[in-house]
């Protein structure tokens, strides 16, 4: 009847408490104090309202009701109104409440972006050919 098997626990950084370094968590995290570095979850982490993620994230789901900054990358992406996300952010869904701050940049995986130098050639290249349709039409 009860036969439900959890992959692992919580893990709890508490208020307080700061991590420098690479870490890696199996289970879901809820941060509620500070990490600082590289953090490696196969599972969701919570930022809590005073809880501070810097660096570069790599997770299942992020809710953030404190602050993220750094470079992430996650499927979900939920900022609560008290959530600050400052960097960028590799998602396939994102949600922010009324309230809630993104500042950076956010790329979904199945884009991929040009090199500046391929965008610089095709942005001097429009400016001609609307030049010569305006000489041809005259």
């Amino acid at each position: 009847m009860f036969n439900r098997k959890r992959s692992g626990g919580l893990t709890f950084i508490a208020q307080g408490t700061k991590l420098t370094g690479e870490s890696e968590f199996s289970a879901e995290a809820l941060v509620s104090g500070e990490i600082f570095g590289d953090i490696q979850s196969t599972s969701n982490i919570t930022i809590e309202q005073d809880g501070l993620i810097d660096g570069v994230l790599n997770c299942q789901e992020l809710r953030v009701s404190g602050t993220f900054r750094g470079k992430l990358i996650c499927n979900k992406l939920n900022i609560s109104s008290t959530g600050v996300v400052d960097g960028e952010v590799t998602c396939q869904s994102m949600e922010i409440f009324e309230g809630g701050q993104f500042i950076g940049m956010r790329v979904r995986d199945d884009i991929a972006f040009l090199p500046a130098s391929s965008t610089d050639k095709h942005g001097s290249a429009k400016p001609e050919q609307i030049e010569e349709a305006q000489l041809s039409a005259g």
